[in-house]
């Protein structure tokens, strides 16, 4: 996997918080439940973490509002130790990239084309992108393993093609923190850990990494640490060692569910069957 698309790793040092969050609420209306309340947590640089909870957590509304997509009622973000209010879109399109769950796409791009997309926030006003944007574009393809599909029509491409395009095109941005949205939700178990594996060599390479999901599988398998969910708030978080437990992951889902750890792997017994064993890493 080439690895000349990824950015420099990024300051503050591995070890150190790239990402913090103190008091964060949202809500989307005056009159309805908080979607997000009292959020706080920290990511440290050059690592994994998953947003893991069940649907209607507050997951995507979290990352919405990390992006700066969404404004905070209450709280603080800071983004490698300034405050995220303090940069420009400009900037934080820059420092960070998302990956959404889905993608209304009007017009039939190649996937190159749809790729170089990423470079906007290096271009100004009324730049179009040059050789160099698309060089990048043709890295990141590379970055993911699906340079082979540069001139393919995104509408012709598979569910885990285009998660991997989805990802070349945030990489494009060259961010320091990639988000992403429930990238392994609509995919087979093989696309899916093709995904994850890929999410792993990025964290190899100094990108910090934030991702939401709702299956304990997908965040065994990838993350280094966990922020647990439920209702908008955070009822844990910590290394996956620490929070991937049967008691928090009871408390987390609402229902029983048993987690046992043997070389390296873990196995989730919920209350209505048996899953597969999950390794802890890819």
């Amino acid at each position: 996997m080439s690895t000349s698309a990824l950015p420099v790793a990024a300051s503050p040092m591995p070890g150190e918080a790239m990402l913090r969050v103190e008091g964060l609420g949202f809500r989307y209306e005056a009159g309805r439940p908080a979607a997000l309340e009292g959020v706080s947590f920290e990511i440290m640089a050059g690592t994994i973490t998953a947003i893991l909870g069940p649907n209607g957590a507050g997951k995507t509304t979290l990352l919405h509002v990390l992006l700066g997509l969404r404004k905070a009622a209450s709280g603080q973000i800071w983004l490698a130790g300034r405050s995220l209010g303090s940069y420009t879109r400009r900037e934080l399109s820059q420092w960070m990239g998302l990956v959404p769950q889905s993608e209304y796409l009007p017009f039939d791009y190649s996937v190159l084309e749809y790729v170089v997309l990423g470079r906007a926030p290096y271009l100004g006003l009324l730049d179009l992108p040059g050789e160099e944007d698309a060089r990048v574009a043709r890295e990141a393809l590379a970055t993911v393993g699906v340079d082979g599909l540069a001139a393919r029509p995104i509408p012709e491409l598979s569910g885990g093609e285009l998660q991997l395009v989805l990802i070349a095109r945030a990489l494009a941005q060259q961010p320091r923190v990639l988000l992403l949205d429930e990238p392994s939700s609509h995919l087979d178990l093989s696309n899916r850990n093709a995904t994850l594996r890929v999410m792993k060599q990025l964290r190899r390479a100094g990108t910090t990494i934030l991702f939401s999901t709702h299956d304990p599988d997908a965040a065994a398998l990838a993350a280094d640490n966990l922020v647990l969910m439920k209702q908008g708030r955070i009822l844990h978080a910590g290394p996956v060692a620490e929070t991937f437990t049967s008691e928090k992951l009871s408390e987390t889902y609402g229902m029983r569910i048993e987690v046992l750890r043997s070389d390296g792997m873990y196995l989730v017994r919920a209350a209505d069957g048996l899953q597969e064993p999950i390794q802890s890493s890819v």
